[in-house]
């Protein structure tokens, strides 16, 4: 999601020790593809989920318990989160940090308490809860860092330049094998993804096919037993009504990227107006148009964002119903989880869906009620 009010959230209690490594499970114990649906913990249904780009930013261990045990008490089995927060100047307040891009250093991947500890400390919460996590590598966007990040420490300032920079590739390649060592064992890894939203604007569609090819194979050899995805917004299909989000023009080919051998699932976002698009029937049509491409890939896809500001039970609930008869939609994440904590309440963009909010209701137990 693209959004400038994202904003991170501070508390004020710190973990100060690493929490211990996940022990080793039988590959058959982690979430997988099975035809066109998803299979955890060894039932294959449709699932619904959430995202919460922010939980790996708390400082407070309570907090993080707080968010898992309401999602958990849902029966929201995936939540995706952000496995990145790049940045170009040092934080000295304590704010938690992944990865810092400073001029004339060299950079510096954070392992402290108020790094990927933080990160650590959700895995191990999400594993006892039995919650699967869609762990994201990179932005596309700024917000905390992305790829503008890199692109102000190697030089560049175009996405093309960050695909094809090889100071930029190795740098996220190594922080790739970081993360990934750290959970490659954990239960509670549905999937690596390797960027939110990626976007090429102008682009062949090679640059991104190719890039997605390299990553995704890397990331299958540090570890063979999690899934991998793109995590891109579905742009570039054929059969739609040929308005932008159908075209190639963000350098995205839906179908295409669907082929890549080590790309296990589909993602797709869904954002009319940020589009310029009607809610209806363009959704239900992007939904559908998806579900058909994933179906003849026989892989399945993941409805991974959507949001409208208004009207949700009515919109996001009509895409919902359209999502779980789709052939080829194995399961939705509504953006974003809302709720209550220490610090006060989490951010709102106008799309966030709140904890026992009437919207919960109809978009999250009404929702399961109808996955039976």
């Amino acid at each position: 999601m693209k959004s400038s009010t994202l904003l991170g959230l501070a508390a004020t209690i710190f973990a100060t020790s690493a929490l211990a490594a996940p022990t080793a499970r039988a590959a058959s114990s982690y979430p997988t593809t099975n035809g066109l649906k998803f299979t955890i913990d060894g039932t294959s249904k449709y699932f619904a989920g959430t995202n919460s780009y922010w939980i790996g930013f708390l400082t407070n261990d309570a907090d993080v318990d707080t968010s898992l045990d309401q999602i958990k008490a849902s029966g929201l089995k995936i939540l995706r989160v952000w496995g990145f927060n790049d940045v170009n100047t040092e934080p000295t307040d304590g704010t938690v940090w992944f990865q810092s891009f400073v001029t004339g250093k060299d950079p510096v991947i954070n392992t402290g308490f108020d790094g990927l500890q933080r990160l650590d400390y959700v895995v191990k919460a999400a594993e006892s809860r039995g919650i699967k996590l869609i762990i994201n590598f990179v932005n596309n966007w700024t917000d905390y860092g992305g790829m503008a990040a890199y692109m102000n420490y190697y030089g560049g300032s175009e996405n093309p330049e960050w695909y094809n920079n090889t100071s930029i590739q190795t740098q996220y390649k190594k922080y790739i094998k970081t993360v990934v060592s750290r959970y490659s064992n954990s239960s509670a890894v549905f999937a690596w993804e390797l960027a939110n939203e990626p976007r090429c604007n102008g682009c062949e569609t090679s640059v991104i096919y190719d890039w997605a090819s390299s990553t995704s194979k890397y990331i299958k050899e540090l570890d063979p037993n999690h899934m991998v995805t793109l995590g891109d917004e579905g742009f570039g299909l054929t059969g739609g009504d040929g308005s932008y989000p159908y075209t190639y023009g963000e350098g995205v080919d839906f179908e295409k990227n669907l082929k890549i051998e080590t790309l296990d699932f589909g993602t797709l976002h869904l954002y009319p107006s940020s589009w310029s698009q009607s809610n209806e029937p363009f959704g239900s049509e992007w939904i559908q148009a998806h579900g058909k491409a994933c179906a003849a890939a026989n892989k399945p896809c993941l409805l991974e964002e959507y949001g409208v500001s208004s009207d949700k039970c009515n919109v996001e609930g009509k895409w919902q119903t359209v999502a779980l008869n789709a052939s080829g939609i194995a399961a939705d994440l509504f953006w974003d989880f809302g709720t209550t904590l220490s610090s006060g309440q989490t951010s709102d963009d106008g799309n966030t869906i709140f904890y026992n909010s009437t919207q919960w209701t109809c978009l999250v137990e009404d929702h399961q009620t109808n996955i039976g």
